[in-house]
Order: C-alpha cells, then sequence, then structure tokens
C-alpha cells in the first residue's frame, strides 16, 4: 500500500501535501508546529485534521506489518496465492486481515484439527464436492481406521462434517458478508437481573431492544457497564433465515446424498463457530465506536473549558466549602501569587455564620477582593447563600463565580501542588486552585489528570491509554494556540508547549531563576539540553513581553523575523509602529501590490504571510479574549423557586450524546434534552452547544425529590 496515495484520497488531500505531512511527522515535528509553521506544506490543515492523519497513518503502518506477517507465514506453508495477494493488498482493515489469515493460522486444538489428523479431511473434500452417486455413509466407511480413531462411518462422517463446518467459518468473504448484514439487520437487546440491580440503576433497560445499526454511543456504554455489574445480560439477535440463507449460497448444492448433511454441517458452522464469533466482533465493534464517541466528547467539551476568557486583573477569593474541616479560603493578586488565607467555620456542625462573614468581609476589604470563587463541590449550596447574602452588606463591591472544583482534591495532594506550596495543607492549596481556575483556566487546568476534570461521561470504562492520548493531545493544541508567557509560565505549562519535554521545561524555569528575566528568545539556547530541532518546535509558542523585539510577543517564529524585516521595508514601516497599532493600513498596502507577489518577495507563502499580518496586527494578542466569560452573580435561586416557564440565564457545563447540562444558578445543573435544544432537528448537541457557553433557558419541570431539573431552550423570545 502507498500510504501517500490512500491518506490523499482518505483526506482529500493533494498527494504531495500526504507525502510532506508523513515526512514532517517522520523528522519528529509536532502536530501544533506543523500545522501552525508549515502551512504551504499541506494546504493549511488544522491541527485537528493533522492528528487524524497521524492517527491513520500509524494505523496503516501497523496494517502493513500485520500484512507482511500473515504473508510470511502463508508463503513458508506453500499456499501463497494471485487471489490471496489481491485480497491482502485489498484490505483496508485489520479485521479483513484477520479474516484472510484465519485459515492459516496455526490453530488450537478444535474439532476439525482433530478430524484432519484422524485422516479425514479427504473424505471432507468429497462431502463438500456435493456429487455423490450414492450415500456419505459408504464413503465414509472407507475412512474407518481404529488405529487412527475412527471407530465407524459414522465417525468418519461427523468428523468430516467438523472440518467443513470450520472450513465455513474461516471463509473471508463469507465473514465480510454476515458481518455487514449483522450490522445492518441485527437488534442488541438486554434483560434485567432486578435481584442483582438492588437500586434498580438500570430498570430502564428492562426490556431493551434496539437496532444494531442505530443504538447511540451512551446507550452502548451503558449496557456495557450493566452486564459488566452483573445487572444485565446483553445478547445481539438476528433473524438466522438472513445469515443462514447466504452460507446455503456459498456453500449448497443440490445432491440428494448430501443435502441433509449439508443443512446440519451449516447449521452447526453458524451456532457453533460463526455467529458466536461475529457477535464478538459486532459488540466489540459496537463498543470501539462508543468509546471513540466518549472519547470525542470528552474532547469537544474539553477544549472550551480550557480556552474560556481569562479574568485578568482581578484579585480573586478561593472559596472551597466543607462541613466539619471548614470552609478553606485563599486569595490571590492579579498575578496569581497568594495574598491571604483562612479557615471559616459557617456550616454544620459549628454553624459559624457571622463570625465566618465578619471574617469574608475583612479579607474581601483587606485585599480588594474583586470576585469570589466558589467551589461546586460538597457544602457549596450552603456557602453559596452565604457569599450572596454577605454580598448585600459588604462595603466593597464585589462579585461572585461558581467554579467546577472536579479534580481539584487530586491536584492538591499531588507532587506538584506540595512543590508549589510546601507550607500549605491540602485543604488550602485546593482553594487556591478554586481561585487560580478562575483567573487563568488553562493555566491551572493543566496541573490537573485532565480525565478528572469531569466534562464527558462513562470516562473510566474508556480504553486509558487512548483517553489520555486524545486528552493530551487537547491540551497540547490549546496551549500552543494560546502561547505561553516564557517568564511567568509554570513547568506545568511549558511542558506542553511544542518540543519541550517535562526535563526541559525544568531547565527553563531553572535558567530563568538565575538571569531573573529572559529578554529574548534566542536566549533559550542557553538553556541546558536546548537543541536546535527543540528550538524551531517551541520558539513560535512563547511570549515575552517588554523584551528586546517586539516580534517575541507574538506568534511569528523567529524563522520569519527575516521575513518581517522585508514586508516592513517595502512599505516603508518601522518595528516602533508595530507597538504603536500604526499597521491598521498593512492589509491595503499588500493588497494593492498583491498578495501572491509580496510574500514570494518577502520569501514566504500566503498563508504564512497572512498569519504575519494578525500578528502585527494586534501584537499580544490573547485569543481567549473571544471566548465566553465566566458567568458573575450576585444573588442566589434554589430548587424550590424554580416554576415551569421561568426562563433564565445559564451556562453549559457539560454536553453529551443526549443533550446538555445548564448552570441556571441553582446547586442542581438542569438537563436540556436535545429534543428541547433546536427547533431545527440537530443530530447531536455539540452541533449548537459548547461548555461555557451562555444560554436562555425555560423550565419544563422541577422534580425536588429526584434534584432533577428539565429544561428547555424552545419558545423563547
Amino acid at each position: 500500500m502507498e500510504l501517500q496515495k490512500q491518506l490523499a484520497y482518505e483526506f482529500n488531500l493533494k498527494e504531495v501535501y500526504a507525502e510532506n505531512i508523513i515526512n514532517l511527522i517522520d523528522e519528529g515535528n509536532t502536530i501544533p508546529f506543523i500545522a501552525r509553521y508549515r502551512k504551504e506544506m499541506h494546504g493549511a490543515c488544522d491541527d485537528q485534521v493533522l492528528r487524524d492523519f497521524a492517527d491513520r497513518l500509524n494505523y496503516l503502518r501497523n496494517l502493513n506489518k500485520e500484512k507482511e506477517k500473515v504473508e510470511k507465514v502463508i508463503r513458508e506453508q506453500e499456499k501463497w496465492t494471485p487471489e490471496i495477494e489481491k485480497a491482502l493488498a485489498d484490505a483496508l482493515t485489520l479485521t479483513e486481515v484477520e479474516d484472510i489469515y484465519r485459515p492459516y493460522k496455526p490453530k488450537r486444538k478444535t474439532r476439525a484439527t482433530v478430524a484432519i489428523a484422524k485422516g479425514l479431511e479427504p473424505l471432507a473434500d468429497i462431502i463438500m464436492a456435493q456429487d455423490l452417486n450414492k450415500p456419505a455413509l459408504e464413503y465414509a466407511s472407507e475412512y474407518v481406521d481404529e488405529e487412527k480413531g475412527v471407530k465407524s462411518a459414522e465417525e468418519a462422517l461427523a468428523g468430516a462434517k467438523d472440518i467443513i463446518a470450520e472450513r465455513i467459518s474461516d471463509d473471508a468473504n463469507l465473514r465480510k458478508t454476515l458481518r455487514e448484514i449483522i450490522a445492518k439487520k441485527a437488534q442488541i437487546k438486554a434483560v434485567w437481573d432486578e435481584t442483582a440491580d438492588e437500586n434498580k440503576t438500570y430498570e430502564n433497560y428492562k426490556d431493551f431492544s434496539g437496532e444494531v445499526a442505530k443504538i447511540p454511543s451512551h446507550r452502548i456504554l451503558a449496557l456495557n457497564r450493566g452486564e459488566k455489574e452483573k445487572c444485565l445480560k446483553v445478547s445481539v439477535e438476528i433473524n438466522p433465515k438472513l445469515t443462514i440463507s447466504e452460507i446455503e449460497k456459498a456453500y449448497k448444492k443440490d445432491c440428494e446424498y448430501t443435502n441433509k448433511i449439508m443443512d446440519e454441517t451449516i447449521l452447526d458452522s453458524y451456532d457453533r463457530l460463526l455467529f458466536p464469533s461475529l457477535e464478538r466482533e459486532c459488540r466489540t465493534a459496537l463498543t470501539d465506536r462508543a468509546n471513540e464517541q466518549a472519547i470525542k466528547m470528552f474532547e469537544l467539551n474539553l477544549k472550551p473549558l480550557l480556552l474560556q476568557a481569562p479574568l485578568k486583573n482581578n484579585v480573586i477569593m478561593g472559596y472551597d466549602p466543607g462541613y466539619y474541616n471548614g470552609c478553606k479560603i485563599a486569595v490571590i493578586d492579579q498575578k496569581g501569587d497568594v495574598l491571604d488565607t483562612a479557615v471559616v467555620y459557617p456550616t454544620p456542625p459549628q454553624n459559624k455564620v457571622e463570625e465566618a462573614k465578619k471574617k469574608l468581609t475583612d479579607m474581601i476589604v483587606k485585599n480588594n477582593v474583586d470576585i469570589i470563587a466558589i467551589g461546586n463541590g460538597t457544602a457549596s449550596k450552603e456557602s453559596e447563600i452565604l457569599v450572596a447574602d454577605l454580598i448585600k452588606t459588604c462595603p466593597r463591591k464585589v462579585s461572585y463565580a461558581m467554579v467546577n472544583e472536579a479534580g481539584a482534591s487530586v491536584y492538591s495532594a499531588s507532587k506538584l501542588a506540595a512543590k508549589e506550596f510546601p507550607d500549605y495543607d491540602v485543604n488550602l492549596r485546593s482553594a487556591v486552585s478554586i481561585a487560580r481556575r478562575l483567573q487563568d483556566p488553562l493555566a491551572e487546568l493543566i496541573k490537573i489528570d485532565v480525565k478528572s476534570i469531569g466534562v464527558g461521561q462513562y470516562q473510566h470504562d474508556m480504553p486509558q491509554n487512548r483517553l489520555t492520548e486524545v486528552l493530551n493531545n487537547t491540551v497540547e493544541d490549546c496551549v500552543n494556540s494560546v502561547g505561553v508567557d516564557l517568564n511567568t509560565a509554570s513547568v506545568s505549562l511549558l511542558s506542553y508547549v511544542s518540543g519541550i519535554s517535562g526535563s526541559l521545561a525544568e531547565n527553563i524555569v531553572d535558567y530563568r531563576s538565575q538571569v531573573k528575566h529572559i529578554n529574548n528568545r534566542n536566549e533559550l539556547m542557553k538553556v541546558k539540553k536546548m537543541g536546535p530541532k527543540a528550538y524551531e518546535q517551541c520558539a513560535g509558542f512563547l511570549r515575552i513581553t517588554d523584551g528586546d523585539n517586539i516580534l517575541d510577543n507574538t506568534a511569528v517564529h523567529p524563522e520569519s523575523y527575516d521575513a518581517v524585516e522585508k514586508l516592513l521595508k517595502i512599505f516603508n514601516l518601522t518595528d516602533s509602529q508595530i507597538k504603536e497599532g500604526g499597521l491598521t493600513l498593512l492589509p491595503s498596502l499588500i493588497d494593492s501590490k498583491g498578495e501572491a507577489n509580496v510574500a514570494e518577495e518577502i520569501g514566504v507563502g500566503v498563508p504564512t504571510l497572512k498569519d504575519i499580518v494578525a500578528e502585527l496586527l494586534k501584537p499580544g494578542r490573547d485569543i481567549r479574549e473571544n471566548m465566553p466569560s465566566p458567568e458573575l452573580r450576585s444573588d442566589i435561586l434554589s430548587m424550590e423557586d424554580l416554576k415551569p416557564d421561568m426562563v433564565l440565564d445559564g451556562v453549559v457545563r457539560n454536553v453529551i450524546d443526549f443533550g446538555a447540562f445548564v448552570d441556571i444558578g441553582v446547586h442542581q445543573d438542569g438537563l436540556v434534552h436535545i429534543s428541547q435544544i433546536s427547533n431545527s432537528y440537530i443530530s447531536h448537541p455539540s452541533e449548537v452547544l459548547t461548555v461555557g457557553q451562555k444560554v436562555k433557558v425555560k423550565v419544563l419541570s422541577v422534580d425536588l425529590q429526584k434534584k432533577r431539573i428539565s429544561l428547555t431552550m424552545k419558545g423563547i423570545d
């Protein structure tokens, strides 16, 4: 298989672009670097397309290795034919290769291998030919051999049938046909075991039946979990007439002496070998599809969460609610440094409400707090009521925001948190993390195992290596699209920058602490173990504010600095005009001369020229400024306050296959079912909604006992 041709076809790319991407990946370039700084070589594909391309490239290379292994085995058996060669060359999946390999694969002991060892294969050939002119038992009697363990003609015939049954089961073309029929026509069914499901978690699945072709991914994952917990028995069912008729077409001829034998053999092959195998394959395929969909949803939700607009230039109080051990408080300044800490006890069992209000008010006034970030975990409802009440009498204007604290406890107990805050206990570290999550979500959330952030579904059921890989790639793309301040970034943040490993990130921070301030990107070459390749990969994603060169505070790569100088010279512009925002006429000047002409004159491609101009117009820009900002509040609602038809402002907290959960300012998020999201048809909620998006919703119903809120986005003026 010529990989570049196959990938060019699959991704609708020019073949030269596919070849370039393969070479760039093989040369050790990262996806963010390729996406941003090698656009001319791949036609300006975005990072997601490039990651999908890299995944498929890896799959096809593994496929080729498997084909080579299969070819070697079959050749060693001296059974290689032009037909096998063509079938193997045409195979595009590992399943197809496995089907081709199946008849030649060394087998464990089976009924068929035992029969072959007894010398019954020639008899199987005679029966399969189906041109007998006498009863099959008469042929079988010729193979009776007590020394080989064949004591009767009936035993010989049974052994031959076992051989035929296995041959049918090993037929690659037949398996492919039946697999397609099952995928299109089969049902997946569940039987509920009420005695094993004490909490009635899976009661909705007691009479469940769904089409394999249409069953949603979240249902597959729910069925799998129920089966794992022994609450459900799940099976794939199909009308056997649909499948057995295909076997009969392939293997049955009209012969009076073999009709009954072949009917029995086909049924045995299907019931004992083919269907159980194909059912497992079907379940595996459904699970793989569901896993990828769930991982994709996690990825889609994680990206907008990480790219939420930071709350810059604010002093923030982090409020980590709790009961017995009190509520932990930490105040951070505009740079994220801790100004003050405390523990208050307004919640049960202490209930020191007035004392807590006074302490919090004093801290707000003393530290000029602008916003209170409240974690949404245990005791958050009582804490939100307290803060909303406090705001009414506080001498300083202050607002609050609810912050998803998922993973905060994981971070606060980590070695990284202990290294950052050696003098603080675990609980106070958590309060700092909550405050920083509001101030700069990206910089703080990357310190946490991304699987703990809580914006997916069934994440603990996913293939953990694949989930980690995809989510880490998402974090990497977010970090590099935003850029990183070289003089303030933590080791954690730097380690996600293209080309920078964990140890190199530590070396950068060590160098920074020695020199106090890095003044230009070229200084990076003085960092221990920073080689030319690593510098090439990372330099464009690192920002230096107030440095020697204004371009160091942009996404313009150092390799293009000469091109920028030429560009400015063409139009008699200066570096100082970049700083002063005096290049607003640059796009029109370029248009007048011709974009392609200018690009050629300065020695870059048109995509790179466009990127350079965008950076020169807004040096130091943060792409997150255009993202949704956190919802700031000064008062509170409770579930008891909600009434049907109330219209409320909300923020999307999680998008899942069947809808979205929306924070409407009460302790419990409400569910907008997919059918209530849009007046127009949508196949998935992610077509309309993203995490962090502000929306208007209307209350449909409230179930106080089950703590469920049903919302709609339809019919709102």
